[in-house]
């Protein structure tokens, strides 16, 4: 090569970086890392290696990886091993539903004293589970109930316990065992699934729709049904199942009403307000979106003006009833979190991801003792009280809805499997451009096809959200480019990435997915810094109260909690059904009552919270579980006043809160502050004291 034609490939070189850099990308020295950020990815292609949307189905932002490719590590394998050890592993043994005797789940016609939605609330997360932990007795239990589904299908094509409602048949117990054989077929690839879901489809498209989707809770829900035929439909193509999804959206409740819900069922909202956006996955017409995104904010605006991601509606919301003591049952949380994560994958608004950290992390943990073998129903933002008493009206329900207590509720007991599960397999998900995307940061593993095809790991590690560094180390067998995509957090300003320990330029206040694109080579480490801050949030709509949070954590007063044991049966709701031989010595449930004053306002800076907060790091809990109060490995210090007006009331509950700023004379305090999460007693929305 002469000189003069090394001069002009050099300037060609330098031509190209300085294109590049005006581009928004960086070069990391000879790794040759382009990094830039993108507010969403682009969808206009199709991942070439995992089931995407077919015609003319919307194709996904984000897609969610087949069940087995995500291996969960640190706390969160550790609430699934204590899920396996607690409740959700043993519940054969207390539940009548599972009972094995006279279920209708294991007859032909249907026919037997238990079988509606109990079974499937449980089994799609004991069987995700299952197959996340790789649990031999547990796969084997999912099987057992799964060829009882797959070998007991009807002549006509329908399936599951025959319930019927004023003659008409009810499909939403089915509705949840569908996404059990989604799951199962994923993860085993049994040719028996597609066959049977194309022949129960074929059923539902021949009920007359005068019959269909009468009933209340199915009329709510079938968006869960149509979910499933867009999973078959992207599997077989199979064009009557795009008339079914039609007829789905048209049978099912209205959920795209101007200022108005069709029911304000906490559990309906949280699981159904995604169903416009289910069909316009179909029907591309934004209206469909704009609904769903409509109905999350009518919910929040009147009743979820409280911190932890829900809102108030102890069974149903009520006007009146917005204070941050109002509750939501389990069940909603674990609804909540599914929503958020499918919304995620559909829309590739990082907004959804915000909600199901928010929910997962503050308010989902809470409802549950610390070993998971025992829960409560409701569970709310501020609740100085947990036991088996009637507290209507100050909850909608009348009954012992707030005591944790194994035996306590027919839905919830066996719904909350899911949550944490579900969690983890939407924490990766694939992208068009073949990469791969880091979406619920939490520690642990994916194998997924990227690139060219070849499959790589890629591990996490982290404490987040109780740290702020995330590191991400690749294992792959040849070198092997592909784009790998960060979630910026909207709480996250300053965001920071290093690939192999080299800074990488990139402003990340400009969008909300980093994207990294590289010839990956075996043991490249990522390291993604998320420096948290001190914020407070006002709650203008509820009394000025506000709310404090450290990056996605907000923290709740740590009040000191006095356990007593409960009456498990004499406590339970009576149409909750145990089993005979269940022991309820084995099986505690208890009452919590405060053991320290929990009436406090705080005293402090709105603008600059550093100024009266300090932030306390403390040693990771050995036993991995840091949703407890004993654990938390972040605590802040605040000052604050005793508020003497602020009393339990008529109702059991802890008072609506007074009107900020509140007057007292009452000396100042140093108070602690703990994670929301980990507080099964708390005040987590606070009032302002002068």
């Amino acid at each position: 090569m002469t000189i003069k034609n090394s001069i002009k490939l050099m300037r060609r070189e330098v031509c190209l970086s300085v294109a590049m850099i005006c581009a928004g990308f960086a070069t990391v020295n000879a790794q040759s890392v382009k990094a830039t950020t993108v507010t969403t990815v682009d969808n206009k292609g199709a991942n070439a290696f995992y089931v995407n949307n077919r015609a003319p189905l919307q194709r996904q932002y984000f897609t969610k990886l087949p069940t087995g490719s995500i291996e969960a590590g640190g706390w969160l394998k550790k609430m699934m091993e204590l899920q396996r050890d607690g409740l959700t592993g043993n519940l054969g043994e207390i539940s009548a539903w599972l009972s094995k005797t006279n279920n209708a789940w294991l007859n032909k016609e249907g026919k037997g004293e238990y079988g509606w939605e109990e079974l499937p609330y449980w089994l799609k997360g004991y069987a995700d589970i299952a197959y996340m932990l790789k649990d031999k007795k547990m796969i084997a239990e999912t099987k057992f109930w799964i060829d009882a589904v797959l070998n007991n299908q009807r002549d006509n094509g329908d399936f599951g316990p025959a319930v019927e409602h004023n003659g008409n048949r009810d499909l939403w117990t089915n509705m949840p065992m569908l996404w059990c054989l989604q799951s199962y077929y994923e993860y085993t690839k049994d040719p028996r699934v597609i066959p049977f879901m194309t022949k129960y489809f074929k059923y539902e498209l021949a009920t007359p729709d005068n019959k269909f989707l009468e009933d209340y809770w199915e009329n709510s829900r079938g968006g869960d049904n149509m979910l499933s035929v867009y999973w078959l439909y992207n599997r077989t193509g199979d064009k009557f199942l795009l008339d079914l999804a039609t007829k789905l959206d048209k049978n099912t409740a209205d959920w795209r009403q101007a200022n108005n819900l069709p029911n304000w069922h906490n559990v309906n909202v949280a699981q159904c307000f995604r169903e416009p956006a289910t069909y316009y996955l179909q029907s591309h017409d934004k209206k469909d979106l704009d609904a769903t995104y409509n109905d999350f904010k009518l919910i929040r605006d009147i009743y979820g003006q409280v911190p932890g991601g829900m809102f108030g509606a102890d069974e149903n919301a009520r006007k009146g009833y917005d204070d941050p003591r109002q509750a939501v049952e389990t069940c909603g949380l674990v609804e909540q979190m599914t929503s958020d994560q499918m919304l995620l994958g559909n829309t590739g608004d990082r907004f959804w991801a915000e909600n199901c950290e928010d929910v997962a992390f503050n308010t989902f943990p809470a409802a549950f003792m610390p070993d998971y073998r025992a829960l409560r129903y409701l569970t709310a933002p501020n609740m100085v009280v947990s036991d088996g008493k009637n507290h209507h009206p100050g909850i909608a329900n009348e009954g012992p809805f707030l005591m944790m207590n194994p035996f306590g509720s027919r839905c919830c007991q066996h719904n909350h499997a899911a949550g944490w599960v579900y969690y983890a397999e939407n924490s990766w998900m694939a992208t068009p451009d073949n990469g791969i995307a880091a979406l619920l940061y939490t520690e642990g593993k994916v194998n997924a096809k990227v690139g060219n095809g070849t499959t790589v790991s890629i591990a996490e590690t982290s404490h987040y959200p109780f740290q702020d560094e995330i590191n991400f180390t690749v294992t792959t067998p040849k070198a092997v480019n592909f784009p790998l995509y960060l979630r910026i957090p909207e709480w996250c300003k300053g965001a920071s990435v290093k690939v192999n320990g080299v800074a990488v330029d990139v402003n990340t206040s400009t969008g909300d997915y980093i994207r990294l694109a590289k010839n990956w080579k075996n043991g490249d480490k990522v390291t993604l810094q998320l420096p948290m801050q001190l914020k407070v949030k006002e709650w203008a709509k509820n009394k000025n109260s506000v709310s404090v949070s450290y990056g996605p954590l907000t923290y709740s007063l740590k009040i000191e909690e006095q356990y007593t044991k409960g009456d498990n049966l004499k406590d339970a709701q009576g149409d909750s059904h145990w089993q005979p031989g269940a022991d309820p010595q084995k099986w505690p449930s208890y009452n919590i009552y405060a053991a320290s004053p929990w009436n406090y306002g705080l005293l402090i800076d709105e603008q600059h919270p550093e100024k009266s907060i300090e932030v306390i790091h403390r040693a990771w809990p050995k036993d991995n579980n840091p949703f407890t109060n004993t654990n938390a490995p972040i605590e802040l210090k605040a000052k604050g006043k005793q508020l003497p007006g602020w009393k339990i009331d008529e109702t059991g509950l802890c008072g609506v809160l007074p009107q900020s700023p509140v007057k007292t004379e009452e000396p100042a305090k140093e108070l602690t502050l703990v994670p929301m999460g980990g507080a099964r007693l708390r005040i987590s929305a606070f009032p302002v004291a002068e």
